[in-house]
């Protein structure tokens, strides 16, 4: 008794097996293409617009103001501004500076004083006599005292008042002078006054000098800058019918 059975694929002749695979391959292509052209004809018919009347049964207050409210947001209102636009003002240059330019200062003179070269030779300190010459600050020699005593002329520290002198003037005393030399002592004084001379003779000025001496001050004179305490000066006192004069 003779068995049929089904031969496998790999057990079949290469040219078979080819043959099958692309027939397979043939018969899912043609499934997508009647895929594809039947989708047309599902798509969903247009529905056409229906003429039933359609009834709002909504307050009419809530309608004017849906309708209101679709109204705003189709037209939009523009709000104009009421404001003026400002301008803004022209620029203008100016043709000319405005700026006014100071005068110039004038000339201030110059605190220096102008010296010709003569001038600036005498002041030079090197030309000045020395200070041991005896000539720079001494005392003038005007003649001999009582006792042969080199005299000097008197260096008031302060000169008499008139008071001072008028208590010794005689009544009616004339215009004249009167002349006197003293010794020198300390603290700017003087003693020992001898009478010398007076104008008119016999006026006794010199008398009226030499009483009021004792109020007097008197440097005493240098010699090489050095006070002479001792030395003998001369002094004398002029008087006018004013009063009277300055005493030298």
């Amino acid at each position: 008794m003779s068995a049929y059975r089904l031969s496998l694929p790999y057990e079949r002749p290469p040219l078979r097996r080819r043959a099958s695979g692309l027939a397979l391959a043939l018969a899912v292509e043609l499934v997508l293409v009647l895929v594809l052209a039947t989708l047309g004809r599902f798509a969903p018919e247009s529905r056409k617009a229906s003429e039933a009347l359609v009834v709002d049964l909504m307050p009419e207050s809530h309608s004017q103001h849906s309708a209101s409210q679709a109204r705003s947001r189709q037209k939009p209102v523009a709000h104009s501004s009421t404001r003026p636009l400002l301008k803004a003002p022209p620029i203008v240059l100016p043709s000319r500076p405005t700026i006014a330019v100071p005068p110039p200062a004038p000339l201030q003179p110059s605190p220096l004083l102008e010296m010709s070269s003569a001038d600036m030779a005498a002041a030079d300190i090197r030309n000045l006599p020395k200070a041991d010459s005896g000539s720079v600050g001494d005392s003038e020699v005007v003649g001999t005292g009582p006792h042969g005593e080199t005299l000097y002329r008197a260096e008031w520290a302060r000169h008499p008042t008139d008071a001072e002198l008028g208590g010794y003037l005689p009544a009616n005393a004339p215009d004249g002078f009167g002349l006197i030399a003293c010794k020198t002592i300390a603290n700017d004084r003087v003693d020992d006054c001898i009478e010398l001379d007076q104008d008119p003779p016999g006026s006794h000025l010199a008398s009226a000098v030499r009483q009021a001496a004792w109020q007097f001050r008197i440097r005493p004179p240098r010699r090489n800058g050095v006070p002479l305490v001792g030395s003998w000066v001369s002094i004398r006192i002029d008087y006018e019918s004013i009063g009277p004069g300055r005493g030298r």
